[in-house]
């Protein structure tokens, strides 16, 4: 079973769906009791970090997310989800991260070029830096979709993809039985299809 984390923040129809898809069994939930009987967490995540961080330190169940990966069960954050699992974040001001990934969150404006438009929108090439188990059925330079103005910074140990936009921005990270994506996997058809396979395989 997946437990598909409810904080108040994202939606999850699309996720839910390519999950299903694949044959998973999916619980959009707030339980702890259901997050504990999981075989994996997905923390999704969209809007801005600040507003998201609240609402998750909010929920009570930061402390067993952390507990959940301390036990070694697979945890994947998705967009805004994947920030969150950075120390802090500097969107309109300066928030704390589950701090699962060393780093901060930052506006993506300071590391591409002044011509690119913000934000980043759309279908993008994902270069794969390290080897990692998410990758297991994708290659090099295959395309997914991306909807972000904010991206992680100084996580050179955990990144595992990246994307060029002007500048290079992280678009995916791993550490240990901690994954996230920057992309939205369930919007970027076989490719991101493939990525949650993977994780489900994890």
């Amino acid at each position: 079973m997946v437990a598909i984390v409810d904080y108040g923040v994202g939606n999850v129809f699309s996720l839910e769906g390519s999950l299903k898809e694949l044959g998973a069994t999916v619980v959009y939930t707030k339980d702890p009791k259901q997050i504990k009987q999981a075989d994996r967490v997905i923390l999704p995540g969209v809007g801005a970090f600040g507003d998201a961080s609240e609402k998750l330190f909010k929920s009570g169940l930061v402390d067993l997310l952390k507990e959940e990966v301390i036990k070694g069960k697979p945890f994947m954050g998705i967009c805004l989800g994947m920030q969150l699992m950075f120390e802090e974040g500097y969107e309109y001001g300066r928030y704390p991260g589950l701090g699962l990934i060393e780093g901060s969150v930052q506006g993506i404006e300071n590391y591409v070029s002044k011509k690119m438009k913000i934000p980043h929108m759309g279908w993008n090439h994902l270069h794969l830096e390290k080897e990692s188990p998410l990758f297991k059925y994708v290659k090099e330079d295959c395309m997914v979709y991306f909807v972000h103005s904010y991206h992680g910074v100084d996580c050179e140990k955990s990144r595992i993809a990246t994307t060029d936009y002007g500048g290079v921005l992280t678009a995916a990270v791993q550490k240990e039985n901690v994954f996230g994506c920057q992309f939205h996997p369930e919007k970027s058809g076989e490719t991101g299809l493939n990525i949650l396979k993977a994780f489900l395989e994890v």
